[in-house]
């Protein structure tokens, strides 16, 4: 009887090495998920330039980078004004404008950055857009929308009585404080008339 005791406790001991065994390996990561890629990231901050520099060409207007690290990477930019207006450093991923440019004529750019193995010209990760944005300098002087405003004012009228409206715009950012902001003078009859600044 002592026999079958012993030998019933050897196979259970058996048994439960086996199980926790089984258990072990369960919790162990898959090679497949050990071989996962990475998750990658483009970095830059907002990229911005000043219109109309006076600075020889071409100007530097920020830096595309990637968390990628790969020798033979090679930085692109794609879109309507890339490799033209628009030129990126391959290895660096420095990029400059090769024009001088207007904000009242474009205020922003969107470009496509890549970054591809030179080698076999395969993306080393998903494409990104980013947005160069032009800053406004005040280099616009205000402009009256008609040639001639005309006004009438019945005589004996009380002194402030509205005689007529004037109005000039000014191409600058309205954002950017004083840049588009308008004031108005009389400059002759200015005894008799006032303007304030809604002219």
């Amino acid at each position: 009887m002592d026999h079958l005791i012993l030998l019933f406790l050897l196979l259970f001991a058996v048994a439960f090495a086996d199980r926790e065994s089984q258990k072990k390996t369960q919790n162990l990561p898959s090679n497949n998920s050990s071989h996962k890629r990475l998750r990658r990231d483009w970095i830059w901050n907002q990229m911005h330039i000043k219109e109309e520099i006076d600075a020889p060409l071409p100007h530097h207007v920020g830096k595309i980078t990637s968390s990628v690290r790969n020798n033979n990477a090679k930085y692109i930019i794609e879109g309507e004004y890339a490799n033209t207006i628009f030129k990126v450093e391959e290895t660096s991923g420095d990029v400059y404008a090769f024009e001088r440019l207007d904000r009242e004529k474009k205020a922003e750019y969107e470009l496509t950055a890549l970054i591809i193995d030179r080698r076999n010209n395969q993306s080393l990760e998903p494409p990104s857009k980013f947005i160069i944005k032009v800053y406004d300098i005040n280099d616009n002087v205000p402009v009256f929308v008609q040639k001639v405003f005309n006004g009438s004012v019945p005589e004996m009228s009380p002194v402030g009585t509205s005689v007529t409206k004037v109005t000039a715009v000014d191409a600058d950012d309205p954002t950017v404080s004083g840049h588009a902001t308008v004031t108005y003078q009389v400059i002759k009859g200015d005894e008799y008339f006032t303007i304030d600044d809604s002219g």
